[in-house]
C-alpha cells in the first residue's frame, strides 16, 4: 500500500489502472471491506475506477453500486431494489453544477423569488440526504458545486441576485451549515478543487457533450482522491504523527554550525518569514489533535537551542517526541512509533534532504515523505494529501498533544521504580466506567474505525449504527476514561457484548494504545464480569479475529482467564470465561461505576 501518493500523474494513472489495481490486489494486504454506492448526476464509471484505485491503496478494499446516469434522486428519494439490497456503508453523491436546476436565468425576477429558487434547490438536495440516512443510517458524503466558466455580466455574477456565481457560492454556503449540524454527512469540496485546479482546467464542454463527464478526465483523478480522503477518513485511515526535520526545514541554516543567533526564522528576512509560516501552519496541525514529532540528525543540546529561539513559534513542549541525534533517521522514526504505541505507518515525514526522504521511503515505506523543496510546496502538498483529514474532531482529539506529553512525564517516573506495581499505585488512577452516553457516542465511534492494534474483533461502526446499539436492549456497553495524577487520558477504552439467554458474545473490544501496560483492561473486564451478574450473564464468549496489525491481543483473552474453545488455521480464536466465581482482577485503578445509565 500506500503506492499512490500526491502529487500523482493523474494521466499516467488512468492509463496503467489495470496494473496498479492488480499489483494492489496481489500484495498481501488485509483490507477494510465497504460497500459504497455512488449516486451520480453525470457519468460515474472513470471515478469510481479511480476510486477504487485510491481506497485499495488506503488499505480499504470497496464493493461499488453505481446509479444510472443522473438518477440519484429517484435512487435515494423513491428507492431502488437494487441499491436497497446492496445496503451501503458509505453513499457518495456525485453532483455538479450540471444538476443545478434552478439557477436564476431571468432578470425580471425580485430577490425573494431568487431566494425562493435558492431553498427549492437545496430543499431538492436536503431530500435526497434525509432519505438515504433513514434508508441506509450510513455516512454521507456530497459535492458541493463548483463556479461556472463563463459569466454573462462579468464580476456582477459573483455577488449580484442575479448572478448564477453568486446563487452557487450562497448554495455551498448553506451545504456547509447543514454538515455542521448533521452527523455522518460530509463535503467533498470540489469548490476548491476546481479553483485549485483552475476552471479552465477543470471544465470540459466536449466532455460533457460527448460522455455526459462533468468535467475534464484528465481532472477525474483529483477528483476521486478528494473523495477518497474522506473515506479514509471515515474507515480511520488517517496518519496521526508529523515528523519533522529541523536545519532547512522549520528554520533557515544549520543549528550547529550557525548558532542561535545565526538560524533564519521570524520576520527580518524573506527567508525567515516563510520558516516561520510554515511553523504556524504546522501548530494547526497540533490543534487538531496531530502529533508532533522531531527527527533531527542533530545533537540534543542544538536542537534545544534551535526549538528555544525566541522567534519560534513551535517550543519543545508542542512536539511528543524529540530524536535529535546521528542515529538513522528510519530507526529514530520506529523508535518514536514504539515509544508513542503506533505504527509507522502512522507518520508523515518532511525533510529538505532528499537522501534521507529516500532512505525512509526504502527502509519504512508504509511512513508517507515529504521532501520540503520549498515551504509553500511543502504546506501544499500538506493540505492537498489528505493525510489528516477531518471527518470528526472530539475533546480528545483536540488535547491528544496533551495527552502525550503526560505519557512523557510516566515515562519518566517509571525509571524511578524497580517494582512495576508500585509504578502503577503511583500513578493514582482512576477510571469512570460506565454505559454510553450521547455526549460519548462521536468519541465511542471514532475509537473503533481507529483503533487497530489492542482490537480483538477490529469491528467499525457508524455513529448511526452505534446510536442503534446505545438503545438495544439485549446490548451490554461499556465505555472507560482514564485519569491519574498526571492528568486526563479520555475515553480510552470500549466493549460491547450482545446477550443470548445466559450467555454474552464480545462483539468489540479495544482500547487505545497510549494506555497500554496500567491494567485498564483488568478494570474493565471487571465492570463486565458485574454487568452481566446483574443481567443473569453465566458466561461470556470472546472472540480474536486476527489482522496484520492486532497480533499483540491474540492471547489476552487467555491473560484473563477465558478457556480457549477454538483456533482457526488463519489465527482467529474462540474463548470462554464461566463467571461462577469470578473475582476481581484490577489491583491498581480506583473504579467510579457511571450510575445514570445504567443497565435495566
Amino acid at each position: 500500500m500506500n503506492r499512490i501518493l500526491y502529487p500523482f500523474d493523474g494521466k499516467l494513472l488512468r492509463k496503467n489502472r489495470k496494473k496498479l489495481r492488480r499489483e494492489l490486489l496481489a500484495d498481501g494486504s488485509v483490507r477494510i471491506k465497504r460497500r459504497i454506492a455512488v449516486l451520480g448526476g453525470s457519468t460515474c464509471d472513470d471515478i469510481v475506477l479511480m476510486l477504487e484505485l485510491f481506497l485499495l491503496d488506503s488499505g480499504i478494499e470497496p464493493e461499488f453500486y453505481i446509479s444510472d446516469y443522473n438518477k440519484f434522486y429517484e435512487d435515494a428519494v423513491f428507492g431502488s431494489e437494487k441499491l436497497d439490497s446492496f445496503s451501503p456503508d458509505i453513499v457518495f453523491i456525485h453532483t455538479t453544477s450540471r444538476n443545478l436546476t434552478m439557477l436564476p436565468d431571468r432578470t425580471d425576477e425580485s430577490p425573494e423569488q431568487i431566494n425562493e429558487r435558492l431553498e427549492a434547490q437545496f430543499d431538492l438536495f436536503k431530500q435526497v440526504w434525509t432519505s438515504i440516512a433513514q434508508k441506509f443510517a450510513c455516512p454521507i458524503i456530497q459535492n458541493n458545486f463548483e463556479l461556472p466558466l463563463c459569466r454573462q455580466s462579468g464580476n456582477y455574477d459573483g455577488w449580484g441576485y442575479y448572478g448564477k456565481s453568486a446563487f452557487i457560492s450562497r448554495l455551498n454556503v448553506m451545504m456547509s451549515d447543514y454538515a455542521r449540524k448533521i452527523n455522518g454527512f460530509y463535503i467533498n469540496d470540489i469548490s476548491y478543487l476546481s479553483a485549485c485546479i483552475g476552471l479552465e482546467k477543470w471544465h470540459d464542454a466536449e466532455a460533457w457533450y460527448l460522455y455526459k463527464y462533468a468535467m475534464s478526465l484528465d481532472v477525474i483523478p483529483d477528483l476521486a482522491y478528494s473523495a477518497a480522503c474522506i473515506i479514509k477518513s471515515i474507515c480511520g485511515r488517517n496518519k496521526k504523527v508529523l515528523d519533522l526535520d529541523l536545519d532547512n526545514t522549520l528554520w533557515g541554516g544549520v543549528i550547529g554550525d550557525d548558532g542561535q543567533e545565526g538560524i533564519e526564522i521570524g520576520h527580518e528576512t524573506a527567508v525567515g518569514q516563510s520558516f516561520t509560516e510554515f511553523q504556524s501552519f504546522v501548530k494547526e496541525y497540533k490543534n487538531y489533535g496531530v502529533l508532533l514529532a522531531v527527527c533531527s540528525k542533530n545533537d540534543e543540546e542544538n536542537a534545544l537551542l534551535g526549538l528555544n529561539h525566541p522567534d519560534c513559534i513551535l517550543k519543545p513542549d508542542d512536539f511528543a517526541s524529540i530524536k535529535a541525534n546521528w542515529d538513522s533517521k528510519d530507526r529514530n522514526i520506529e523508535s518514536a512509533a514504539e515509544e508513542l504505541n503506533l505504527l509507522t505507518e502512522s507518520f508523515v515525514f518532511i525533510d529538505d534532504n532528499p537522501a534521507e526522504c529516500e532512505i525512509i521511503k526504502a527502509q519504512l515505506p508504509e511512513t508517507a515523505v515529504i521532501n520540503l523543496t520549498s515551504v509553500q510546496e511543502a504546506m501544499y502538498r500538506l493540505s492537498r494529501s489528505g493525510y489528516f483529514e477531518i471527518t470528526s474532531l472530539s475533546a480528545d482529539d483536540l488535547k491528544r498533544s496533551e495527552m502525550y506529553a503526560a505519557n512523557a512525564k510516566r515515562a519518566a517516573v517509571r525509571k524511578r521504580y524497580s517494582d512495576y506495581s508500585e509504578y502503577l499505585l503511583s500513578l493514582e488512577m482512576r477510571a469512570e466506567i460506565s454505559d454510553f452516553t450521547p455526549l460519548a457516542l462521536g468519541r465511542i465511534t471514532q475509537l473503533t474505525n481507529k483503533s487497530n492494534q489492542f482490537n480483538l474483533t477490529t469491528r467499525r461502526y457508524t455513529e448511526k449504527e452505534m446510536e442503534k446499539i446505545a438503545e438495544s436492549d439485549t446490548h451490554i456497553r461499556l465505555c472507560g476514561r482514564l485519569s491519574d495524577k498526571f492528568g486526563d487520558n479520555g475515553i480510552v477504552s470500549v466493549v460491547i457484548g450482545r446477550c443470548e439467554g445466559d450467555t454474552l458474545h464480545i462483539e468489540l473490544w479495544l482500547m487505545s494504545c497510549r494506555i497500554l501496560k496500567r491494567g485498564m483492561e483488568l478494570a474493565m473486564l471487571d465492570s463486565l464480569a458485574e454487568k452481566c451478574r446483574e443481567r443473569g450473564i453465566k458466561r461470556i464468549i470472546g472472540y480474536y479475529f486476527k489482522t496484520a496489525k492486532n497480533n499483540m491481543v491474540s492471547e489476552l483473552f487467555g491473560s484473563f482467564g477465558f478457556r480457549l474453545d477454538e483456533k482457526s488455521d488463519n489465527g482467529d480464536s474462540v474463548w470462554s470465561l464461566d463467571l461462577d466465581g469470578y473475582k476481581n482482577k484490577n489491583k491498581s485503578i480506583e473504579v467510579r461505576t457511571g450510575e445514570k445509565n445504567e443497565q435495566k
